[in-house]
């Protein structure tokens, strides 16, 4: 029987092609009078503030990715001259829902992204809730209203014709049926690239711990090196993300390094050299195939992707921790 996680990892294309369309004029407004863009999220919703947040300066905008957490509890604060944009799919993360109280309090202007009928009156919404705890095609929507705004706001790519790009680089993932090139490691699994496919390493790694319940580890690749990679051996597996766009070589290197150690490797890289897609925007269909990477595994391990947090790491108490006091 088909898992929710695959039912939203195959919507993701459609919804892709419906935010290409979205008029975001409103919401690039008020990002273009700010001296400062902070982005902020939690887990899968940070990694889209991080991209985002590159896309962001690519427009010649001064922009920051932050944990929730660390922005709402451990920061200086918004700035009157700022404007911080929460990203939560739920509108209830704890700490995502304080950056955007503390920003309203203080009279700083706040874009929210969030999915659909979550009662925040500033929010560009993408889709409806995602069915399964593995998040997918809420994340992928967020990048892509972020590279809309960033398009708006000055950055050559991030057009609605780009994102097709992106799409059909989407159906095309999903459409191939045949086992991805990665196997299951005997412990577990280390994912690395370079630049913005370190943050995918990430989010594909946090996939993969929750839809298939195995250890997974997501990796600048300069970060494996410098003493990342000490406790891998014959019994995990890496997977290199798109080592040709790495400009000193790094990522393929290291990729030798561990074939020497005995380390089974794979290699996930984009069609046809690319596809069309600048760097950032390539982390879309990126994403997608770890996605289904994780699907994958969780039907190998019998395990079920779309109840990931169970038993005491799903007590409401622990999740309603930061979260702001209602006026």
């Amino acid at each position: 029987m088909a898992t929710a996680l695959l039912r939203m990892i195959n919507s993701q294309a459609d919804a892709l092609e419906r935010i290409a369309g979205l008029d975001l004029a409103g919401p690039a407004e008020v990002l273009a009078q700010a001296r400062r863009i902070v982005l902020v999220g939690t887990g899968t919703s940070l990694h889209a503030a991080e991209l985002g947040a590159r896309m962001f300066s690519q427009a010649g905008r001064d922009a920051y990715a932050y944990p929730a957490a660390a922005w709402a509890r451990w920061g200086t604060g918004p700035r009157a001259t700022d404007v911080v944009c929460v990203i939560t799919h739920t509108a209830e993360t704890a700490y995502a829902a304080r950056a955007r109280t503390d920003a309203l309090a203080a009279d700083v202007p706040v874009v929210s992204v969030t999915g659909i009928g979550r009662g925040w009156p500033e929010a560009i919404e993408t889709v409806a809730p995602d069915e399964s705890h593995t998040y997918t095609v809420s994340y992928t929507s967020s990048l892509a209203v972020l590279a809309r705004l960033a398009h708006a706001l000055g950055w050559a790519e991030g057009s609605a014709g780009q994102l097709a790009l992106a799409v059909a680089q989407v159906r095309e993932a999903c459409a191939d049926l045949g086992p991805p090139p990665v196997a299951v490691p005997a412990r577990s699994l280390a994912i690395a690239g370079c630049g913005p496919w370190a943050v995918t390493a990430r989010e594909g790694a946090l996939k993969i711990r929750e839809a298939a319940r195995m250890l997974a580890e997501g990796f600048d690749t300069d970060r494996l090196l410098h003493g990342g990679a000490v406790p891998y051996t014959a019994a995990d597996g890496l997977v290199l993300l798109e080592p040709g766009a790495d400009p000193d070589g790094l990522t393929g290197a290291v990729g030798d390094a561990a074939r020497a150690e005995g380390i089974p490797v794979a290699v996930l890289a984009a069609p046809r050299g690319g596809g069309g897609l600048t760097p950032l925007l390539a982390q879309i269909p990126m994403t997608v195939r770890l996605q289904l990477l994780a699907e994958y595994f969780a039907r190998l391990r019998h395990q079920d992707p779309d109840k990931a947090v169970v038993g005491a790491w799903d007590e409401p108490a622990l999740w309603r921790l930061g979260t702001p006091t209602a006026p």
